[in-house]
């Protein structure tokens, strides 16, 4: 393993080198484990450290904070901590556990133990190799369970007979994985995979648990290849009875993915969308509002999530109607799209497929969005206005008049200020 290390950025490495240093001077011993090692094996890019030590691994992580600095947030209760470092990146520190579920679909019951024993609780093969951080064996790979053969052969294998029993989110974690890596589930998996469908075990977990599996999933680089997937071995019952994956669906989902990519590309000033949202607005785009209420009430999604899921589903005729009109007044234009979500606009470009609405959609983002006046009420004031709502108006006349070019500079909105007042 110590090749694929030295392929690391170099930052990266001198990270590494002090978790190494941290678990001789804790004497405890630690282990990159989970992700990091299975993409650093595939070539894939992740610099999320998973570090888990046989000992005390909140001591460890005290230890190694001392070294980095970084802002360390501890769990007492779960023997975790998170080590977040500048450049976003961060170090998840786990205590060494042992596990056993009390009931299917619950959360299981941990102990703290040595490294097989966590490794032996992880979801698949390709997901519990462990790098050592020790003296005497550094670097080298652990390997228990013929992960590293598993990758080689692009297989999904499951650690025991009742993985999907005992959690059934692994089911979506196993399409997701599938997908995202091109392999294939192996015929044993997928048999106990299905079984555990037939068995209706993701309606007996807890619904947030799901949602934040479906978030991962929809977050993916190309997440209709899971979807597909997902409709292909279980369906969506799972979120409500009756979502499908139509034809109409995948086509928007295909648009939806291309229109994110060019709001990406054309406009990096802005913040990032929140992808999963748009997706899941798609998926369900057949939903009436009411079961789209009874599915964010459901999942416990955040009351702005709910608020652009519905506003995006009550979209009226009339306004993808206005907003296609090709002689549309830039002040027009604005007063439609500047209180919608960038979710919603780019939605709505994706699958509106209207050339005149997409030029519109493009113009906005471009020109137009966040315009704003010089003037302020303090302008309004010196100017002898009596303060009350008829700032308001005045504000909104002189932001339409700039919108459609009949006021640039700030000593042009007080002229048409001065003259707004002596009509008022």
């Amino acid at each position: 393993m110590k090749k694929y290390l030295e392929k690391l950025p170099q930052e990266i490495r001198a990270i590494i080198a002090k978790l190494g240093e941290t678990a001789r001077a804790t004497r405890m011993p630690a282990y990159l484990v989970g992700g990091f090692v299975r993409d650093l094996i595939l070539g894939y890019k992740n610099l999320d450290l998973d570090v888990v030590v046989e000992g005390d691994g909140i001591s460890y992580a005290q230890g190694l904070s001392q070294k980095l600095g970084g802002g360390l947030i501890i769990h007492k209760r779960f023997g975790t901590a998170t080590l977040d470092l500048k450049k976003n990146l961060k170090i998840d520190i786990a205590t060494a556990r042992k596990e056993h579920y009390p009931q299917p679909a619950h959360l299981p019951v941990v102990i703290c133990s040595i490294l097989e024993d966590d490794l032996t609780r992880r979801d698949f093969t390709i997901n519990s190799m462990a790098i050592s951080l020790n003296r005497d064996d550094f670097g080298d790979l652990v390997d228990c369970f013929k992960s590293a053969q598993d990758l080689k052969e692009k297989k999904i294998r499951v650690l025991h007979d009742l993985s999907f029993i005992d959690d059934p989110t692994r089911i979506l974690r196993a399409i997701r994985f599938e997908q995202r890596y091109g392999f294939r589930i192996e015929p044993r998996t997928l048999k106990l995979l299905k079984e555990a469908n037939r068995l209706d075990m993701l309606h007996k977990v807890q619904p947030h648990r799901l949602r934040d599996e479906l978030i991962l999933m929809l977050n993916e680089d190309k997440p209709l290849k899971p979807l597909k997937r997902l409709k292909e071995l279980i369906g969506f019952d799972f979120i409500r009875p009756g979502i499908k994956l139509s034809d109409k669906v995948i086509e928007d989902l295909k648009s939806i993915e291309k229109q994110i990519n060019w709001f990406r590309d054309a406009h990096a000033a802005h913040r990032q969308l929140e992808k999963w949202l748009m997706y899941f607005t798609g998926l369900l785009s057949q939903a009436s509002s009411r079961d789209i209420r009874s599915i964010c009430e459901k999942f416990a999604l955040r009351k702005g999530e709910e608020k652009r899921m519905l506003a995006y589903k009550n979209t009226k005729p009339a306004f993808i109607r206005g907003l296609s009109r090709k002689d549309i007044k830039p002040s027009r234009l604005f007063g439609m799209l500047e209180p919608l979500s960038y979710e919603n606009i780019v939605l709505l470009k994706a699958v509106f497929k209207n050339s005149s609405l997409r030029k519109n959609v493009e113009d906005f983002l471009k020109i137009y969005n966040g315009t704003r006046v010089h003037v302020t009420g303090e302008d309004l004031a010196r100017l002898g206005i009596t303060p009350g709502p008829v700032y308001q108006k005045i504000l909104r006349r002189v932001l339409k008049a700039k919108l459609d070019g009949r006021v640039e500079t700030k000593e042009d909105e007080l002229k048409l200020i001065s003259k707004i007042a002596g009509k008022e």
